[in-house]
């Protein structure tokens, strides 16, 4: 996906704005609330007023503003990186049918809804000095609440292997606005058997 003006306004506006998501603290509730609606409004501005907007001019008055859950702080949750061997790589599928070649990072395990789970973190292949780790994720909510092709998160390292996992943070990739975005699709490892009802939905038909 292309990274431009709009996406650098939109980092900026989430770590100014928005609690940690790559310590193990979760969010602070009684500002945590007010903090990310704020940060949504700043990327619903970017959308309509970047140049490089993912959204097409002609499906901003119907996608905009973007569409989420509410707020839960609890769906800012502790877990744990579990680094893998060699950072193994393999072809991710994305939209247009090009694989895209990345590399596994390690295995970032939590506990959601009573359940140990697990979710891959990845950087593309050939990355030597990771600045975020992409972490693709489908679930039970995928295809009806949410875009089909499924959600992203992005991570800070941290130098402890201790993380947080905020959900409320998962966003729709690109080609859910418009199919000139190529996206990668989840690997099957990544598809949670629970809903995970936070985050963006997926934008109108």
């Amino acid at each position: 996906m292309t990274r431009g003006t709009v996406l650098a306004f939109i980092a900026f506006a989430l770590a100014s704005l928005v609690a940690c998501s790559s310590g193990p603290s979760a969010p602070d509730d009684s500002k945590y609330v007010e903090q990310l609606s704020a940060a949504r409004a700043l990327k619903d501005e970017a959308f309509r007023q970047a140049p490089d907007s993912p959204v097409p001019a002609e499906k901003r008055g119907k996608i905009l503003p973007l569409q989420y859950f509410p707020v839960d702080p609890g769906y800012a949750i502790p877990a744990v990186l579990r680094l893998a061997e060699d950072r193994p790589v393999f072809d991710m599928l994305t939209s247009t049918g090009e694989p895209r070649r990345m590399q596994l990072v390690g295995t970032l395990e939590f506990t959601l809804q009573g359940e140990t789970r697990s979710l891959g973190a990845f950087v593309p292949d050939g990355t030597e000095q990771i600045s975020s780790l992409f972490v693709p994720f489908a679930d039970q909510t995928t295809g009806k609440e949410t875009y089909a092709a499924g959600r992203y998160l992005d991570i800070d390292p941290t130098t402890t292997g201790y993380y947080t996992i905020d959900f409320n943070r998962a966003y729709n990739p690109y080609c859910a606005y418009s199919p000139t975005f190529e996206c990668p699709f989840p690997p099957s490892s990544n598809r949670l058997t629970t809903a995970v009802r936070a985050g963006e939905k997926a934008p109108p038909a």
